[in-house]
């Protein structure tokens, strides 16, 4: 099976991918946060900088875009296979109220012809590979038959569903009917994406849905970074691995960021999921929450450290949004 980690923006940025590669490593392919092109430019220099082949190399990437613009996809995908990329990925999946008014990510979806001649117009002017990430639908689960035959009319690479509606948010469960119901009909590779937390789960997944060889895994990976690497050599985490995943990622953002808070509030994100594979964490989390300052930060990550075992399969996983 092909596993993949599933962009979250403000997170899964290079400096994480690159610690997440040299101590977690198995994952075959990562997605970077979306990028949001518009007139003046295709990349901003944030994004420019996450795509820069020096600050991947060592992982495979496969770039995200967030637009319904076909001309702003065209010139971007270009951008992009001028630095070498031969893969890039339209997100139809983010259901973020901003995005959606703006009829992108998942809100797209409620324009369905809309979206078959964005599809005509950048698969007739493009020469490389392009994957899509998509919900089922905004509000009704019936609205996928009318996607599943947009999709099936364009030579998408692999079509990545999260079987959730817009309006789920990330509550609710995926909607694994409908996504049988994309297994039997799309003339497309599949991929799935949705509440893949643990080995049992995946599992259970593979279980029910032998035929598919790929999956997405979001907030299982960011809780659990040692999740693939455990489901393909047995390898159970440990704290000296995961402390010093945390240390290279701090660092990062130390010689990259300027200004403590700045970093602060970086390295707040990544506990707001990596606190949940601690047991008895919870002082913890509120303490991270409240830190101010580095030194302060330094000195509760210590203790963490030091007097918190690792809970193998975490009790409960926050309910964020990926993009």
């Amino acid at each position: 099976m092909n596993f993949y980690f599933a962009p979250m923006e403000g997170i899964t940025g290079y400096i994480y991918r690159n610690a997440h590669h040299r101590y977690f490593p198995g994952m075959d392919q990562y997605f970077t946060p979306f990028i949001q092109p518009n007139q003046n430019q295709c990349l901003n220099s944030k994004e420019l900088n996450d795509v820069l082949p020096e600050h991947n190399k060592d992982v495979r990437l496969v770039p995200q875009i967030l637009t319904n613009d076909a001309a702003l996809f065209i010139n971007t995908s270009k951008k992009l296979q001028q630095m070498g990329y031969n893969e890039v990925n339209l997100n139809l999946g983010c259901p973020s109220k901003t995005v959606v008014t703006k009829l992108r990510g998942s809100g797209f979806l409620g324009e369905p012809e809309l979206l078959r001649t964005f599809f005509e117009k950048i698969f007739s002017h493009l020469d490389l590979q392009i994957s899509v990430k998509t919900r089922i639908g905004l509000s009704d689960p019936e609205e996928f038959c009318d996607l599943l035959e947009i999709y099936n009319d364009f030579p998408i690479k692999e079509l990545a569903i999260h079987p959730r509606l817009q309006t789920d948010y990330y509550k609710n469960t995926p909607n694994l009917e409908i996504f049988a119901q994309a297994c039997r009909q799309s003339k497309n590779p599949l991929c799935y994406n949705g509440d893949l937390f643990t080995l049992p789960s995946i599992e259970q997944f593979s279980g029910r849905f032998p035929s598919v060889d790929s999956v997405m895994i979001g907030r299982g990976l960011l809780v659990n970074p040692a999740l693939v690497m455990q489901k393909k050599t047995g390898a159970l985490p440990d704290k000296e691995r995961l402390r010093a995943f945390h240390d290279e990622i701090y660092i990062g953002y130390q010689s990259t960021m300027s200004g403590g808070k700045n970093v602060l509030f970086k390295m707040k994100e990544l506990w707001f999921y990596l606190i949940h594979s601690f047991a008895d964490s919870e002082k913890y989390a509120k303490k991270i929450k409240k830190a101010e300052k580095l030194t302060a930060y330094e000195s509760i990550i210590d203790d963490l450290f030091s007097k918190c075992d690792l809970a193998f399969v975490p009790k409960t996983l926050p309910a964020d949004k990926p993009s």
